[in-house]
C-alpha cells in the first residue's frame, strides 16, 4: 500500500481542493499538494488508510442491507396505505422482507 485518496481523506484533506494524485507507472504519487497543512508523509497516510479500510470493512453489513431493503418509493406507498388507506398489508410485507435481509446480513 502507499498513497491513497481514502488515506488522505481520512486525514481531513479533500481530492481535487487540497491535492491531486497521479500514478507514475512506479506507484501512485501526490502530483500537486494544494493544501495550507503540511503534506503528510506517506506512513501517515498509509495509517489513515488501514483505519479507513476498518471502518469500511465493518460496515459491509449496511452496504449489502442498502443494496436489498425495499426502495424508499415502496416504503412511502406502504405507509401511505396503512396509515391513510387503513390496510396494513403492504407494510407488514416490506417489514418481513427487511428482516430477511437482516437475517442474511447481520451486524457484526
Amino acid at each position: 500500500m502507499a498513497i491513497t485518496v481514502e488515506g488522505l481523506t481520512k486525514l481531513g484533506f479533500t481530492r481535487e481542493v487540497d491535492f491531486s494524485l497521479e500514478d507514475d507507472g512506479s506507484g501512485v504519487v501526490i502530483k500537486r499538494w494544494l493544501s495550507a497543512s503540511p503534506q503528510p508523509s506517506e506512513a501517515e497516510i498509509e495509517t489513515a488508510h488501514a483505519e479507513w479500510k476498518s471502518e469500511y470493512d465493518a460496515q459491509e453489513f449496511a452496504r449489502n442491507r442498502k443494496a436489498e431493503y425495499p426502495s424508499t418509493d415502496e416504503l412511502i406507498v406502504a405507509l401511505w396505505e396503512n396509515v391513510v388507506e387503513e390496510r396494513a398489508s403492504a407494510v407488514v410485507s416490506l417489514e418481513a422482507i427487511r428482516q430477511q435481509v437482516k437475517a442474511r446480513h447481520p451486524k457484526p
